[in-house]
């Protein structure tokens, strides 16, 4: 559908001459006269833009943002671990933990829009098929009930045929009752009906937006308003999840409870106030659903590693000079250079890096995580639990806490629950890693590394080279690197649990390995043994 306001000519305007525009670019995102489009199309700079004539163009429903909210600067880089186009301050800030950070131009370039379009697109249909069948779920709901109300009057009609005039006070007292409560019911049902269609019709004008965005503007503004309206599907899609959890989704119905010794009524005539009593009762409905709406990210900016060609070189072998009694319990490498080591003379068991001057350990015995300033050594919060604790790692903002041997539990800085994941471990969770939305952990005993989502599913498990694998990383691609003590090897999994390879195997220099990590975003790193005394340093290389 074209502008129905004239477009102004952009460079003329400058000039503060009133011409109507014939000719839109999209690069330029102005309108052109025909003498200035000529000169338009003169140019080097200029003579490949896009453009498109002015009765064609349609104008963007809403401003697409090229600015930061937060920071007013533009939006020059993007972030593949949150989806999402940030500023330099946004990266500084908030992704500085985050890997493969590229330009946006770069990712822009690689985009497949029209993929996104469809992505976006089903999702849409998606949701809209959702809300139509609730739709019809509740008009037929309407119906029956309409059904089930002339029964009870029917019901009612029966009694009535037996018993004398005291009865049709009685009756009309029911009646009335019925129409009452099934009229509240009814109001409620069109009214949620209504808001169904509302999300409709907001999910329809998605659908324009989204072909607009991608048909009409330049790649940048194509990307930045696919992005967009996928958070506006995002919030509807919460809505619906919502609207689906409400009592208003569960099937409505009025019965009446007759009462059973009619005889005795009879006989009891005078005294009888009510014939029953009206009820509405509620089942819950199942509405399947075809797909359902995840966020994605609208261009992949890293492809998973190939294991084949892994290597790791085991540079140099480290003297720890700390009072550890008898073994580790876990290290960290934290973005500093340091190494952090939890020993076994204390009740400290895993450590988390939080920012560049907080971590976070677990203290099983005494039910808690407790995090610390890295410079002063001072315990700025704790985190009570109540329960014991073990594995810890963070992601997201989050922390994963191994709890026990049964339940992974994802909360934030403050303690509150996020997300439970219950599992069956045979072994304490003592070892585990939270990265890209999913917990990885080793099981031990079962000699077994198993990887679930948020959702509690599980994704994965890997058997294959392991017979007691303990510590564990993740690198940039999302593989996970894995350090067995029994068979005195490191073992690399593919992020998709399909492909490994032996890294390392049994080096004379790495005896009984526990405990491995990787520094952020780099490739390499530190094993170390069961008995934390050596630390061997070592390098990735995926050439």
């Amino acid at each position: 559908m074209a502008s129905s306001k004239p477009v102004p000519c952009g460079p003329c305007k400058q000039e503060n001459v009133n011409t109507k525009a014939d000719i839109w670019c999209y690069n330029c995102d102005e309108g052109l006269c025909s003498s200035c489009s000529g000169h338009h199309k003169k140019f080097k700079s200029t003579r490949d833009h896009k453009t498109i004539h002015i009765h064609i163009y349609k104008p963007p429903i809403g401003p697409i943002k090229t600015e930061c909210d937060k920071h007013n600067q533009q939006l020059k880089l993007y972030c593949p671990s949150h989806l999402m186009p940030c500023c330099d301050e946004c990266i500084s800030t908030y992704h500085s933990k985050c890997f493969g950070i590229k330009s946006l131009t770069a990712v822009v370039e690689i985009t497949k829009i029209e993929k996104s379009k469809e992505s976006v697109e089903k999702d849409i249909n998606s949701i809209l098929l959702f809300l139509n069948r609730m739709a019809d779920n509740k008009s037929s709901n309407i119906k029956k009930g309409e059904q089930q109300c002339e029964r009870i009057k029917e019901s009612i009609d029966k009694i009535r045929e037996e018993i004398n005039k005291h009865l049709d006070k009685l009756e009309k007292k029911l009646w009335k009752e019925a129409d009452t409560v099934w009229g509240q019911e009814k109001s409620k049902l069109i009214g949620f009906i209504t808001e169904i269609e509302e999300k409709k019709e907001e999910l329809k004008e998605m659908q324009d937006d989204l072909q607009t965005v991608t048909e009409q503007t330049s790649k940048v503004q194509t990307f930045l308003g696919v992005h967009q309206i996928v958070e506006k599907v995002h919030q509807c899609q919460r809505h619906v999840d919502d609207m689906e959890n409400n009592d208003m989704a569960n099937d409505v119905n009025i019965t009446i409870k007759q009462i059973d010794e009619i005889e005795k009524i009879l006989s009891d005539l005078q005294s009888l106030k009510s014939f029953g009593e009206v009820n509405v009762s509620k089942t819950e409905i199942a509405i399947n659903r075809e797909t359902s709406v995840n966020r994605e990210a609208q261009v992949e900016t890293r492809k998973q590693s190939f294991i084949d060609k892994m290597t790791m070189h085991i540079e140099t072998k480290i003297k720890i000079k700390v009072n550890i009694r008898k073994s580790i319990n876990d290290m960290n490498y934290l973005s500093d250079g340091r190494i952090v080591v939890v020993g076994d003379r204390g009740e400290a068991r895993s450590v988390a890096q939080i920012s560049n001057d907080t971590i976070a350990i677990t203290y099983p015995y005494q039910s808690s995580i407790k995090i610390f300033n890295i410079e002063d050594e001072t315990v700025s919060k704790v985190i009570k639990l109540h329960t014991f604790c073990f594995g810890l790692s963070f992601f997201n903002e989050s922390l994963a806490v191994g709890l026990n041997t049964s339940e992974i539990r994802i909360i934030d800085l403050e303690g509150n629950t996020l997300k439970s994941i219950k599992v069956r471990n045979t072994h304490n969770l003592t070892f585990l890693v939270y990265s890209d939305n999913r917990v990885i952990y080793s099981d031990y005993r079962v000699k077994a590394v198993n990887c679930y989502d948020e959702s509690g599913k599980k994704i994965w498990q890997y058997k294959q080279d392991l017979l007691g694998p303990e510590g564990l990383c993740t690198d940039t691609y999302g593989n996970i690197i894995v350090a067995d003590r029994i068979s005195r090897t490191i073992v690399a999994i593919s992020k998709d649990g399909q492909d490994s390879k032996v890294l390392v195997r049994k080096d004379d220099r790495l005896n009984y390995l526990k405990c491995i990590c990787l520094r952020n975003d780099k490739s390499y790193g530190f094993v170390c043994d069961e008995i934390g005394k050596n630390l061997a340093k070592f390098y990735l290389s995926y050439d």
